[in-house]
């Protein structure tokens, strides 16, 4: 044979190898249920005036076709506003209407989901499940009334806080940096948890501080979700959740669903992300003059300068070790994914958008869990859940 067309035979086996080798992973990972439980395009696509049926590639994280090329299969919108918006109800249901108009627009690939036997449909019908998560118990307003009007309208967990403290549940950060506060739920609080059981909404316990967990946990009657969190063990900080309340969601056959923030990945993202703003620091002191708000400031920067971040950004590796551990805690039938897309700044280097959701899949495959427990952890552990929520 001649040495060119050895060669070129040579070159295309092992393309054909290559090719044999990255189908496994891709074919699991298809074929499975992929439920993420937070994503925040909605207050994104309100900012930049954007729509998520749209193609917003370089733009945001995620809009209707990158999740179908992700393998999304249903998606939890967040519903969220800041602590500081005045009439929060109002503004909840603003951000419903509009993911019910993207919804709406395209009936071919979209349908609402009020549980798990509407997600089944929608994988059938190959069409995306919308569901709604409400970031924030200040938007029901101290009002049981809203509260299930919300619920009516699709909404089917509810983080009890978020960053700001409600008069009823103390967040994770009003009780590590204001301990004066009162810490944990009051009464009126318990009664919240409770009525959420009996409608069947998931109790979630992202954002909230320890005292509320506790609270929270011990008030339930249903397990609990955990939307969007990591493991404090390995990165220390007050939105993760720490061994024993770890334990505690597995006791009480809750789910904690991983946050991709690299924040919440890895111990010195932080101190790397401080270095990178002083570096620009006259745009920093500008931006915190018009905002004062830091996550705006670094929103700005990261997107300004996308190859200095690069270079701070954790690996997907470090993600997976956040599930590794919850696993040796408490089981693969505890865990899923809650990625947090177009609410961070920063994801790990792997994972710059939804479309790269199959590498999870890879890296499970590549730490020896099986198909079935990939399964559980993509999709499999939150319809659980969701069912015994009922």
């Amino acid at each position: 044979m001649h040495p060119l067309k050895k060669g070129l035979t040579a070159l295309l086996l092992l393309l054909f190898a290559l090719s044999l080798s990255a189908q496994p992973y891709k074919k699991l990972h298809f074929r499975s249920i992929l439920i993420d439980t937070h994503n925040d395009i909605p207050t994104t696509a309100i900012d930049k005036g954007l729509s998520f049926d749209q193609d917003l590639s370089k733009k945001t994280h995620s809009d209707l076709k990158r999740m179908a090329a992700g393998g999304i299969d249903a998606q939890f919108f967040s519903i969220w506003c800041d602590g500081n918006m005045k009439n929060p109800y109002a503004w909840a249901n603003r951000e419903i209407d509009t993911v019910m108009a993207w919804t709406n627009r395209n009936p071919d690939a979209m349908m609402l989901a009020l549980n798990s036997s509407d997600i089944k449909k929608a994988v059938k019908q190959k069409k995306l499940a919308v569901l709604f998560g409400m970031e924030g118990g200040h938007m029901i307003e101290n009002d049981l009334a809203k509260l299930d009007a919300l619920y009516a309208r699709g909404v089917r967990y509810m983080t009890l806080t978020w960053n700001n403290s409600t008069d009823w549940a103390s967040s994770a950060l009003d009780e590590t940096t204001n301990p004066q506060k009162q810490k944990g739920l009051t009464d009126f609080g318990k009664q919240v948890v409770k009525r959420m059981n009996e409608l069947g909404m998931l109790v979630d316990l992202s954002h909230v501080g320890e005292q509320t967990f506790w609270d929270a946990i011990n008030t339930s009657t249903k397990p609990v979700l955990i939307s969007h969190s990591c493991a404090y063990a390995l990165c220390p900080h007050r939105r993760n959740l720490k061994d024993d309340q770890i334990r505690a969601v597995g006791k009480n056959g809750g789910v904690i669903q991983l946050n991709f923030f690299s924040g919440f990945i890895d111990s010195a993202f932080e101190k790397r992300s401080a270095a990178f703003t002083a570096n620009h620091k006259a745009e920093m002191d500008s931006l915190l003059k018009a905002n004062p708000e830091p996550y705006f400031m670094e929103v700005y920067l990261f997107e300004k300068y996308p190859d200095e971040v690069s270079s701070i950004r954790p690996s997907v590796s470090m993600l997976l070790d956040h599930l590794d551990h919850i696993v040796k805690l408490i089981g693969v039938d505890h865990v899923g994914m809650g990625s947090d897309f177009d609410g961070v700044n920063s994801l790990p280097r792997e994972l710059n958008d939804v479309t790269d959701y199959p590498l999870i899949t890879k890296g499970l495959l590549e730490r020896g869990y099986s198909k079935k427990d990939i399964r559980k952890i993509l999709g499999g552990n939150l319809m659980r859940v969701f069912d015994a929520a009922k």
